[in-house]
């Protein structure tokens, strides 16, 4: 007998329906490409009760869903509105329009001497320094250029960082003095005919710091880019060995070796472009000179410790959160602060808050080092815990808003989850994470960490795609 068009289409409806209801976590996983992976989904409400877990206390790689738990670290121990202050000394006197003496920076950690909260104004605090020296009445310097880098030790990496990262932005040394995130800008025009050399321009204004041995070479414009970088350890020369199609535009920020010289090499050149006269040494020492530290000429404070933090958040920038680290050491234990101090730090504040650490293993702070272990059910209950801390606006407000703004900018559009999940991403070679806070259709708040390790392709989208389906069904759900 044929039914009603009517009563088909409720009878279809309802079982669609059943199959969505009938639907769960694991049958979505059971769907997904890359079977080789291995999942780990824990969600609650904002109680903290556990509403869907899924090998929950099994260990995983978080990658930087790291950050999550340094951020919160540091929003305590130094509070949203702490400033870092860059003070430059003066160890001599004005003679006429000469100072006759040594100028010595001190280094106090602060990451963001570069453009990246400053409107991209890479030499914003440099002129600060700048204009308050000509205020001085200094129109020439009769001296060494000096920098006191003793607020660290003297490990440039994390333990567990891979040589082969130490080339790029993302793995640069980390020094209580840098400038411009410890990177030089490079900027390839793959103009000319093929067989050419690309041109090249770099910032800090083509500085001399570096030594860029450019062997690209422009290929026909069917052909792929091929991008090939490497900085040679321990020192300056940069071999270019990309291939680029013609007409191709490549930017890349790529790190330099010994970061207070880059500093004092980039500040020197600032000076003799913009009005002071400077040509004497400069030297840098790890242990602190003897100077007069009352005799000020000249300072910077930063921006406020939120906005470095919404910074390492929505960014996910492994430099800021590691001088942050070691800053954290430094004044924690009122010693040349140390990433291993840093972390030992951390683990104390999450204890703190309760939360058993036997399985947080930290090997840096940012999550980029081989080593580090949690789970999800450690990272969501960390911040289920956050939402009664004192300084958690600062904290929520630093997550990345899917389809919005940073890593998650490009995700979750054209869904509820749009301008509704806020969290962190993370990623690592066969590791991506996702931990966050979202509202549900029903209108509950559910705090969900979600980690997919030991997937073999280089492709995440697949893997983003099965978080989405994971949330979309949470939201759906809950």
């Amino acid at each position: 007998m044929k039914l009603p068009f009517r009563i088909a289409l409720i009878l279809l409806l309802a079982l669609l329906a059943e199959l969505t209801h009938a639907q769960n976590i694991q049958s979505i996983i059971d769907q997904a490409p890359n079977q080789e992976a291995f999942w780990a989904v824990t969600v609650r409400d904002e109680s903290g009760k556990v509403l869907e877990s899924l090998n929950s206390e099994k260990i995983i790689v978080p990658a930087s869903n790291q950050k999550l738990i340094t951020t919160a670290a540091f929003l305590e121990y130094f509070g949203s509105d702490y400033r870092f202050q860059t003070n430059l000394y003066g160890d001599g006197e004005l003679v006429g329009n000469t100072w006759k003496g040594n100028l010595i920076f001190k280094g106090s950690g602060d990451p963001s001497i570069s453009g990246d909260l400053y409107d991209e104004d890479r030499y914003h605090v440099f002129r600060k320094f700048l204009n308050q020296l000509k205020k001085e009445g200094i129109e020439q310097i009769d001296g060494v250029l000096m920098a006191d880098v003793g607020l660290f030790d003297e490990q440039y990496y994390p333990k567990g960082w891979d040589w082969y990262d130490f080339s790029f932005y993302y793995g640069v040394q980390i020094s209580p003095l840098s400038f411009n995130n410890n990177a030089v800008d490079l900027e390839v025009f793959a103009e000319g005919e093929i067989g050419d050399t690309p041109r090249i321009t770099w910032f800090p204004d083509s500085t001399d710091y570096v030594n860029f041995k450019n062997q690209q070479v422009i290929t026909h414009p069917a052909t792929e880019y091929d991008e090939y970088y490497r900085r040679g350890m321990g020192g300056n020369q940069i071999v270019l060995g990309s291939s680029l199609p013609r007409d191709y535009y490549e930017d890349e920020s790529l790190s330099i070796d010994n970061p207070p010289m880059f500093f004092l090499d980039s500040f020197k050149n600032y000076l003799n472009d913009n009005g002071i006269i400077f040509n004497g040494p400069i030297a840098f020492s790890n242990q602190s000179f003897d100077y007069d530290t009352s005799k000020v000429v000249a300072s910077h404070k930063s921006k406020p410790l939120s906005e470095l933090v919404d910074w390492i958040n929505k960014e996910s920038d492994n430099f800021y959160t590691e001088m942050l680290l070691k800053t954290l050491s430094a004044k924690a234990g009122n010693q040349p602060g140390s990433f291993e101090h840093g972390i030992k730090q951390v683990r104390n504040f999450i204890a703190d808050l309760g939360i058993d650490t036997t399985y947080v293993q930290m090997n840096d702070g940012s999550g980029m080092a081989g080593g580090n272990f949690n789970k999800t059910s450690i990272l969501s209950d960390m911040l289920v815990k956050m939402q009664n801390h004192s300084e958690f606006g600062a904290y929520f407000n630093s997550m990345s808003v899917a389809g919005i703004d940073g890593t998650l900018a490009y995700r979750m559009k054209g869904t509820p989850l749009y301008n509704n999940f806020k969290g962190k991403s993370g990623f690592v070679t066969g590791v991506r994470t996702l931990s966050g806070y979202f509202e549900a259709k029903s209108g509950k708040n559910l705090i969900v960490s979600l980690a997919t390790n030991n997937f073999i392709s280089e492709k995440v989208r697949p893997i983003d795609a099965v978080h989405e389906q994971i949330l979309m069904y949470l939201y759906e759900k809950y």
